[in-house]
């Protein structure tokens, strides 16, 4: 692959929109040099139960991380913020799973369902209101989400059982005239759900680094009894290869807004503070962030600037929350006298293995629903495995404040505010007598 293309934007920038001159949404990959030939279809995507990485010897796991994984070369090497093209509408339709889905699953001659699918948003693109973006999730009959199952964000409904004889109806229906599918009964989705490209036949870099992804991801849901407020699925390529693991997550912010915000260069270390800050708090992990659906390129770049601009962060190659975020005056490490911050590939990293929950803000359900003591105390534990694959390294952990000390800090703060407050007036009474 040449520098130009290492380089370029508009390569980094291609994504999953519906192009009138073909039959996929799906444009040509940014790395076409990391795409795989039909013999190594879902080899890459590995299994969820070994972590993604390609089957065999360890040296051949090795190998796939060196060159593909989080040890590759190009991981970390270009800016994230910005690399989302506009788009309104996600669209996603379950359909059987990564290992055995081809490179193109939206032109493939026998998936007829994502093929029609497509087909038949291309053939409406004009008429559909909202930019619209389709992308393909995993899918097993007899579960939560079944084949033909469709979820819609920001719009958070789900659509039970698309069969190709009704597609045409559906996208008429619901994508053209944001109307419902009659046959159909829409299912309002509550909680959190977060999809990771492992589309491995499409590029082998998201095959070898999504599935580690969610891997951990299920071990942090499993572990901390998030099961059916946080939801993960895999999905098909959703752009900018360079940049796996690529993320996405979709859930309502402190606004009550259903946003979804793309992450990339994730890692499974860097899943407990996606799920703590992130989805916990509401807060975006800025160093990770790729943008935002409903927003530019150039609104993505502003919202970032002006985040930054009131929390006084100004340091995106840190991997932790900024210290104005959350009360850090002090990073040290807990593992084996090994100093924080030290460097973690190209990137300083401070990672946070104890993770503080805000009982209060933690509303998955939309009902006020809280975290119980024991998976407080589950989510705050040391986290000392690694699911890069490579064995244990050291983890660098930062020290952070407990909801309760924060309320402390708070709270001391609201009294210091309500006694400056009473002074003044008491001094402008007092002046205001002396005039008279």
């Amino acid at each position: 692959m040449s520098q130009k293309a290492q380089n370029s934007p508009s390569m980094a920038n291609r994504d999953d929109f519906i192009n009138p001159n073909t039959s996929s949404p799906v444009t040509v990959s940014d790395a076409d040099s990391f795409l795989l030939d039909s013999s190594q279809i879902g080899s890459a995507s590995g299994s969820f139960q070994n972590e993604g990485f390609l089957s065999g010897a360890d040296g051949a796991a090795a190998a796939a991380d060196a060159e593909f994984g989080f040890s590759r070369p190009d991981f970390r090497q270009t800016p994230l913020v910005g690399t989302v093209d506009f788009y309104e509408r996600h669209v996603f339709l379950c359909y059987k799973n990564p290992q055995v889905w081809p490179p193109r699953i939206e032109a493939a001659e026998f998936d007829r369902l994502p093929r029609l699918l497509a087909a038949a948003l291309t053939a409406r693109k004009n008429d559909v209101k909202k930019q619209s973006r389709l992308t393909i999730c995993e899918g097993h009959d007899g579960t939560e989400t079944s084949n033909g199952d469709v979820l819609i964000f920001p719009d958070m409904i789900r659509y039970r059982r698309l069969t190709h004889f009704d597609v045409d109806t559906f996208v008429e229906e619901v994508l053209v005239k944001d109307g419902e599918w009659l046959p159909g009964n829409p299912e309002a989705l509550t909680g959190w759900y977060i999809f990771v490209c492992c589309h491995g036949s499409r590029d082998r870099r998201c095959g070898v680094c999504g599935p580690a992804i969610v891997s951990r991801l299920l071990e942090e849901i499993e572990s901390n009894g998030l099961q059916g407020k946080v939801s993960v699925s895999p999905c098909s390529h959703i752009g900018g290869h360079k940049f796996a693991g690529n993320v996405i997550i979709f859930g309502r912010n402190t606004h009550k807004e259903v946003s979804g915000h793309w992450y990339g260069y994730v890692t499974p270390d860097d899943v407990p503070q996606l799920l703590e800050q992130h989805v916990a708090k509401g807060e975006i992990v800025d160093w990770l962030w790729r943008g935002q659906m409903g927003l530019s390129e150039d609104e993505q770049k502003a919202s970032q600037q002006h985040r930054l601009s009131i929390n006084g962060g100004t340091d995106m190659d840190r991997g932790t929350i900024n210290s104005n975020d959350v009360g850090i005056s002090t990073c040290g490490s807990q593992l084996e006298g090994t100093g924080c911050c030290q460097a973690n590939g190209n990137i300083s990293c401070c990672q946070t293995t104890q993770l503080p929950v805000d009982a209060v803000n933690f509303n998955l359900n939309q009902e006020n629903a809280e975290f119980t003591t024991e998976k407080k105390s589950s989510f705050k534990r040391q986290i000392s495995r690694s699911s890069s694959g490579k064995g244990a390294r050291p983890r660098k952990v930062c020290s952070m404040p407990t909801w309760y000390e924060s309320w402390e800090r708070e709270d001391t703060y609201a009294v210091l505010a309500v006694v400056g407050a009473a002074i003044s007036v008491a001094y402008a009474f007092n002046c205001y007598r002396q005039l008279k």
